[in-house]
C-alpha cells in the first residue's frame, strides 16, 4: 500500500483521480468493472501491465485488484502492531508497551478527528506530528489517500517514486506485507 501522508482531506479525492487515471493510462490496473457504491472504495482490476510496479521480475502475479481508499485513516498491513516507534527528529526507539502505545492512540484518535496531534518524544522531548513517525515490525501509515494494492508483488522503489510524482510530489509511506 502507499500512503499519502501530505495529502489533506480535500485533496486526497482530486489526487485519488489522477492516481488512478495514470495506473490505467499506464495499463497497471483497469477501470472498475461496475459502478462505486456510495461511499464506498473505488475497486480496480490489476491491467495487463501490472508487472511494472515490481522491481526486475516479479515474484507472483496479484490475486486481487487496487482499492483506493480517501479519509482520514490509518493504515496497516494487518499484521500485529508495531513494538516500537522511532522518533522522525532524533531516531529515538521508543517502546510502545510502556504506556507509550495509550499516548499514540489518543494522538491518533485526535488526528483522525481534527486532522493534527503530537507525540512528545521521550528522547528529545520534540512533539513530532503523530503522522511523521516511523514503526518497526508491523507498518503502519497515517494518511488521507491510500492505494492498497490487495495481494500484489511488493512494490518496487522507481514505481513508488513514479506514484510520488503524481501525487504532487507529496511525501509517501510504503505500507508492506502480507495483506
Amino acid at each position: 500500500m502507499i500512503v499519502d501522508i501530505d495529502a489533506t482531506g480535500e485533496e486526497a479525492e482530486r489526487l485519488a483521480r489522477r492516481a488512478v487515471e495514470w495506473l490505467v493510462a499506464e495499463g497497471i490496473v483497469l477501470p472498475p468493472p461496475g459502478p462505486r457504491l456510495p461511499g464506498g472504495p473505488a475497486e480496480h482490476p490489476p491491467g495487463p501491465h501490472w508487472h511494472r510496479v515490481a522491481d526486475g521480475e516479479p515474484d507472483r502475479s496479484p490475486t486481487d485488484g487496487l482499492t483506493v481508499h480517501t479519509g482520514r485513516a490509518g493504515f496497516t498491513s494487518g499484521a500485529d502492531l508495531p513494538g516500537a516507534a522511532r522518533c522522525p527528529a532524533c531516531g529515538t526507539a521508543t517502546d510502545l508497551d510502556d504506556g507509550f502505545w495509550e499516548r499514540f492512540c489518543d494522538a491518533l484518535r485526535t488526528w483522525k478527528e481534527a486532522g493534527a496531534a503530537a507525540v512528545a518524544c521521550p528522547g528529545c522531548a520534540l512533539a513530532v506530528p503523530v503522522q511523521e513517525w516511523t514503526w518497526d515490525e508491523a507498518p503502519l501509515a497515517l494518511g488521507a489517500l491510500g492505494l492498497e494494492f490487495r495481494n500484489w508483488p511488493d512494490l518496487g522503489a522507481p514505481f513508488r517514486a513514479r506514484t510520488a510524482a503524481v501525487l504532487d510530489g507529496h511525501r509517501t509511506a510504503y505500507v508492506w506485507g502480507k495483506l
